[in-house]
């Protein structure tokens, strides 16, 4: 069990460091990242759907002599994450906000709400992983691939966000760092509650896997559709690709 705890915590820190990516938004320009970024989201879909279809529910129906508790929580990973998304007003916006990456303004409360909406995501995060982990080490490493491929689109429109919202570059990838760091408090909750690991481990799996069809299918999947000009062949490679990197770990072991 502690090799699993150190292997969640060097994915939880190597997802935390996917947050200084928005940096490449400045060097790459608005336009040339607007034209690359729909292949990373394509992926992301492929990669949330196949960890959740080809890992963490099948995990979760072994654990569950019912299936329909399973099924329940699949539901409820779903609704919460739409619960937070409507309660916060945040959305996943990729593409659009990258068109604001030029001017800076006055702080405007979009910010602090996009820091602390991200912070709590971060923290979701941390726990999915660390009980991936526990389950055994070809589940965790699939969700931490699965969550990277989806934080790299998010974290570069977070950081153009946070431009928009006032920040000066600096504090925009400092604030934003800190906010990705909330998922070492994810796993620490899996650390603390100990004698109860197999309990929680039974929640938080089928739970996951509701959340990553949520984003995928709720929050990338129109993004998909809002480009214009983009390959259609191109994004269902990308898709399929993501789902193949996740079969593909079965073999893992």
């Amino acid at each position: 069990m502690a090799s699993a705890y150190l292997y969640a915590f060097l994915s939880v820190f190597l997802v935390s460091g996917i947050s200084l990516i928005g940096v490449t938004a400045l060097s790459l320009g608005a336009r040339k990242l607007q034209g690359v970024l729909f292949l990373f989201v394509a992926l992301a879909i492929g990669a949330l759907l196949g960890d959740a279809f080809i890992h963490l529910i099948p995990e979760a129906f072994e654990k569950y002599e019912n299936p329909v508790t399973v099924s329940l929580l699949i539901i409820a990973g779903m609704l919460v994450f739409f619960w937070f998304e409507k309660l916060l007003h945040w959305h996943h916006g990729h593409h659009g906000d990258i068109e604001e990456i030029e001017g800076e303004h006055h702080i405007k409360p979009l910010g602090k709400l996009i820091l602390w909406s991200d912070g709590l995501h971060n923290f979701l995060d941390g726990l999915i992983i660390g009980a991936s982990y526990l389950v055994n080490t070809q589940v965790g490493i699939a969700t931490t691939l699965a969550v990277i491929l989806h934080e790299i689109p998010q974290e570069i429109g977070d950081f153009g966000v946070l431009l928009h919202a006032g920040y000066t570059q600096k504090k925009a990838l400092w604030y934003n760092f800190i906010s990705a760091l909330m998922a070492f408090g994810g796993v620490l909750v899996i650390v603390v509650v100990g004698q109860s690991i197999e309990y929680v481990i039974g929640l938080v799996i089928p739970f996951a896997a509701g959340t990553f069809i949520y984003i995928a299918a709720a929050d990338l999947v129109p993004e998909l559709h809002k480009q214009r000009g983009s390959s259609t062949v191109l994004e269902f490679v990308a898709i399929l690709l993501g789902v193949g990197v996740m079969y593909l770990l079965l073999f893992l072991e």
